[in-house]
């Protein structure tokens, strides 16, 4: 056999374990991947469903509460009547009222539920996504800064904890006079359902491109604490722009 033959030979030996062991690690790469992404459309799936039919549930027992404030007003208009014509104590009159005050209580908790529901699962849907087109972008250093017209991401250069949130409270309440929209403080039941570390973060009601958005933005990078400020919403699928406070959330 030919030198250059032989020679050949042993290179086409020694490289294709090699060759097929790389092709190897790259399809496991690929497939661990693809599962990845495969689990977390399942659990938005999961989640959106299970969202959905919480929201039924909710809107089915509105008017329930509805009805039942109706006619407790009702009640205590006549009870208004009847104390003022002497016929029953002022103890019967204030029990009408309270029955009114419970009432609206449970009336107000359900349409709290259900924005709180909206909330969350839009604000949630919109963090992964603006994530996934971070990730192309590729990692940020530490103090840098990326904008986008979907998201806006600063790393901050200074250490982050959750406890500093008071201060953010604080500067927002005398520049506003209004309380900070926290939507989600910490870890919240959506993202103990999808498996993401929301532990040292919290999600902030408004749109990055107002007023108080970009006025919260300005002062956290001014005090160099890491954000993901989200512009767009998902079509048909979330409608939640929104400020994230904090490191990006990441799957445990």
């Amino acid at each position: 056999m030919p030198l250059r033959s032989l020679l050949l030979c042993i290179v086409v030996f020694v490289l294709a374990p090699a060759t097929v062991a790389q092709k190897g690690r790259t399809l496991h790469t690929r497939t661990k991947k693809a599962e990845s992404i495969s689990e977390l459309e399942k659990l938005r799936k999961q989640y959106i469903d299970t969202t959905k039919q919480y929201k039924a549930s909710l809107e089915k027992l509105l008017p329930l509460y509805q009805n039942s404030l109706r006619k407790a007003e009702e009640r205590r208009t006549k009870s208004k009547e009847l104390f003022s014509q002497g016929l029953i104590s002022k103890t019967e009159l204030e029990q009408s009222e309270e029955a009114v005050t419970l009432a609206q209580a449970k009336v107000a908790e359900v349409q709290q539920q259900t924005v709180n529901a909206n909330t969350q699962i839009a604000q949630t849907l919109v963090e992964i996504e603006g994530e996934k087109q971070l990730a192309r972008l590729g990692p940020v250093p530490r103090g840098g800064f990326v904008r986008t017209t979907s998201f806006i991401r600063y790393n901050g250069a200074a250490p982050w904890v959750l406890a500093q949130a008071g201060k953010i409270e604080v500067w927002f309440q005398s520049k506003f006079g209004r309380p900070l929209p926290i939507a989600v403080f910490g870890q919240g039941a959506i993202h103990n359902q999808w498996r993401l570390d929301h532990h040292n973060a919290m999600d902030i009601s408004l749109n990055p491109d107002g007023v108080e958005g970009q006025s919260l933005i300005d002062y956290l990078r001014a005090n160099g604490i890491p954000f993901s400020a989200f512009r767009t919403a998902i079509p048909s699928v979330a409608t939640g722009p929104h400020i994230h406070v904090g490191l990006p959330s990441h799957r445990y």
